[in-house]
């Protein structure tokens, strides 16, 4: 038997009530309405195993946003619809220590997005989605998501409407300076389809079965492109904590603001945890607590 399959949820509402207490230390982000109703508190975990056990604990039916982890697969989208030479094209995959939404990387950059998991890269793959305008791209993402991992996704019309109220005048920004250097072909379209793809919400089962899909061989996805999805998890889809996870937890792994983050334990399967409180980088503090010490107790780090 695997690793992963030998848990309990008797040793998972330890680490979850540990993972709580590191919690308090966290803020739920209060810059968009809707995502400031979430209670600190709350906390939801799922596992899949490649054998088909799954194992939840937790507040498993709150909904929320998938936010920046839905960045991770938008660039698995595209790799297997246009191929990695085309998406590297566009973007590189070196790691960024500035904060995820820094117009001053993409200046020194020279407009040349650093990776898919920042904003300004996650922005620029927003603009190459199949689709002819931001309301089809994201119905053909989400359909082919739900498809693939057999997760039940949908866009989340209320808080697409908050985020749109409170428009982040740093992506704009960031897209503007996007498309002066070229990358963009419709700004306004572009910022919608973004905003959009962020949106996507379900619960923290859905988020474990997309997470299966980067773990686990699939039949409708190329092995190489699972490869550099992880590949690309590990050394940015922390933010600036990338590098630090990378040593402490050793798992590729991607956070969003709404609270979602999702662990790929290559070969056995994938954790997903929901923890609204977040630390001043943008990373769910009591999510990040809870995997590492299930990494660590389980030794799951990829570097043996």
């Amino acid at each position: 038997m695997k690793r992963l399959d030998r848990l309990t949820t008797t040793e998972l509402s330890a680490w979850v009530q540990q993972a709580k207490t590191n919690a308090e230390y966290g803020k739920v982000i209060d810059r968009i309405p809707q995502l400031a109703k979430a209670y600190p508190s709350w906390f939801a975990v799922h596992i899949c195993c490649k054998s088909g056990k799954t194992i939840s604990f937790g507040d498993t039916a709150c909904f929320f946003p998938l936010m920046s982890v839905i960045k991770t697969f938008s660039l698995l989208y595209l790799l297997e619809h246009l191929g990695a030479e085309t998406v590297f094209r566009w973007i590189g995959v070196q790691p960024s220590d500035a904060p995820f939404n820094s117009l001053e990387q993409l200046v020194s950059d020279r407009g040349r997005p650093r990776n898919p998991m920042i904003n300004s890269g996650a922005i620029t793959l927003a603009d190459k989605l199949p689709g002819k305008d931001a309301n089809q791209r994201t119905f053909l993402f989400c359909q082919w998501l739900n498809q693939l991992a057999g997760c039940q996704l949908s866009l989340d019309e209320v808080m697409l409407a908050s985020v749109r109220l409170t428009r982040s005048a740093a992506n704009e920004a960031i897209a503007n300076y996007l498309a002066e250097a070229g990358y963009l072909e419709s700004l306004e379209i572009t910022l919608d389809t973004y905003e959009q793809i962020c949106c996507i919400s379900g619960r923290v089962e859905d988020l474990a079965l997309l997470g299966k899909l980067l773990a686990c061989e699939n039949s409708g996805l190329s092995s190489q492109n699972r490869r550099i999805v992880n590949a690309v998890m590990l050394t940015c889809g922390l933010y600036e904590a990338s590098a630090e996870f990378a040593v402490r937890i050793g798992l590729p792994m991607k956070s969003g603001i709404g609270g979602g983050l999702v662990a790929i334990v290559p070969g056995e399967g994938a954790i997903a945890c929901y923890s609204p409180a977040l630390d001043n980088i943008g990373n769910p503090v009591g999510a990040i607590a809870f995997v590492e010490a299930l990494a660590q107790e389980l030794q799951l780090s990829v570097f043996g």
